[in-house]
């Protein structure tokens, strides 16, 4: 992996624009210690050889001004690719066209702000939840909202869907995750109660080896899906959770630098969790005494991690956004939210999509490299 390992100094440098070439490709400079690699439209490649790293900085392919009038909290974009969902301080959730960012639909019902929001497997219903405490599911088709889920006593924080989404789950400033049955919109339980908010929220298979521990008495039929499972809790009192889906069973316990804001599943045995001070911490679920690594760019909040290819995306909140791969001998930063805070990123295929508080939704071309 290419980023700078945690306690190294950050390296600074510049560079100057000389000119332009004939096909419109800038003609860059780069101060001392540093080197220009690989120049495009899109993209530069910087390196510094007596450090042995590389950074690739990607340039918005579009971007997407008019979605909302204020800072956007969340996207997502669906499995198709065809349709993107997002909310926002303007007191807005929208669907909207992933290609060109034309409004769609606009679904209405939340009281005060929505916090999160992501499409279905299917791609045509919506899974949302917001400050009113409230869960919804919604029709991408017609915006109307189907369910309902009323429980949490305090305000949603994150979501998340298992398998096609008979059943979902929900994490809440209230310290509780929930798992709720769409079908009959009732709560099947509680599946952690920590006394401190849950920030976010995923859930994965967990690997064979891994016990679950067993359920206290059987889980009702209108579960389905949860066997095998591991939902991890990204906690505010500075610990991470790993509890089993259906036994409701503790299955680790890690305490991190600061509070954590977001979790998520690499494989069936690797994880990775991203804290307020900037910390991205890799952990094997076999085995979490000790982190495999922490990975640390800036002091700035980890506010989103999403799995992609054989690595995995961050987003910050300084602005920095960025994806390590291991088939990557560089990191790749995708560029121009300056400092605003970039609270989610959601990919399909090549395409990347941030959001951010500068009200604007970009979207990065990795086939442009």
């Amino acid at each position: 992996m290419a980023a700078l390992p945690t306690g190294k100094p950050t390296l600074y440098g510049s560079l100057t624009r000389r000119g332009l070439s004939t096909e419109g490709v800038p003609d860059i400079a780069a101060s001392e210690g540093f080197v220009v690699g690989e120049v495009t439209k899109k993209s530069i490649l910087i390196s510094c050889p007596h450090e042995n790293v590389s950074t690739k900085f990607l340039a918005p392919y579009t971007t997407f001004c008019r979605i909302h009038q204020k800072s956007i909290t969340c996207l997502d974009i669906s499995s198709g690719g065809g349709l993107g969902v997002s909310t926002s301080t303007d007191g807005t959730m929208k669907i909207w066209q992933a290609a060109n960012g034309e409004i769609r639909r606009l679904l209405e019902g939340h009281v005060y702000d929505v916090n999160c929001c992501r499409f279905f497997p299917s791609g045509l219903v919506v899974l949302s939840g917001g400050m009113d405490a409230q869960l919804k599911i919604w029709s991408a088709e017609d915006a109307s909202c189907v369910v309902t889920f009323k429980g949490h006593k305090g305000g949603i924080l994150d979501t998340a869907i298992v398998d096609r989404g008979r059943n979902v789950l929900s994490c809440s400033r209230d310290g509780t995750a929930r798992l709720w049955d769409c079908g009959k919109s009732a709560c099947l339980g509680v599946i952690a109660d920590c006394g401190s908010p849950v920030n976010g929220i995923a859930v994965g298979t967990a690997d064979n080896s891994l016990n679950l521990g067993t359920p206290e008495k059987a889980p009702s039929e209108r579960e389905v899906g949860t066997e095998g499972k591991i939902l991890l809790l990204a906690r505010e009192d500075k610990k991470l959770q790993g509890v089993g889906l259906q036994s409701r069973q503790p299955v680790f316990l890690f305490i991190g630098s600061d509070a954590f804001n977001c979790c998520t599943f690499l494989s069936s045995t690797y994880i990775l969790a991203g804290t307020q001070d900037g910390n991205i911490y890799q952990l094997d679920v076999r085995n979490t005494n000790a982190p495999i690594q922490v990975i640390h760019r800036s002091g700035a909040p980890v506010l989103s991690l999403l799995p992609y290819r054989d690595g995995f995306i961050a987003s910050q909140g300084d602005g920095t956004c960025f994806i390590v791969q291991q088939d990557l001998d560089y990191v790749l930063d995708l560029t121009e939210a300056d400092c605003d805070p970039v609270y989610k990123v959601a990919s399909w295929e090549k395409q990347i999509y941030t959001c951010c508080r500068d009200g604007i939704v970009r979207r990065y071309q990795l086939s442009d490299l």
